[in-house]
């Protein structure tokens, strides 16, 4: 491999989740093609018995009042709201933080906010 991919590749390792997201968005648009798209015919070759989800909303049920603080900073990071905002989304749990996600993306939000002391499901 080149020193340069090498390089990307150190670069990209170093993103969190979400700007991992929005770099293959940015990357969709700016190439006009999809990562969906290349992934479903190797799934489909498979043939799965039965239909797999794959999008999926992340929920945030509750939180650990002792981890209030750094469960609203994660609801602020996931979300890009304010401070207000997030505090309020935490407050009036269950509330929906991302939809649509895909299952890694959920699963590592999940994480996430479970690693902050909140409480979520995968719907």
């Amino acid at each position: 491999m080149s020193e340069k991919v090498t390089a990307m590749i150190e670069e990209i390792k170093g993103l969190t989740v979400l700007e991992l997201s929005e770099l293959v968005h940015a990357l969709e648009e700016e190439f006009g093609v999809s990562a969906a798209a290349m992934a479903a015919p190797a799934a489909g070759a498979a043939a799965p018995a039965a239909e797999e989800k794959t999008s999926f909303d992340v929920v945030l049920t509750g939180f650990d009042a002792a981890s209030k603080i750094k469960v609203i900073k994660v609801v602020r990071e996931i979300t890009g709201q304010g401070l207000a905002e997030a505090k309020a989304t935490v407050e009036g749990a269950p509330s929906t933080l991302k939809e649509g996600a895909s299952k890694d993306d959920a699963e590592a939000l999940k994480k996430q906010v479970e690693e902050a002391g909140g409480k979520v499901e995968l719907k």
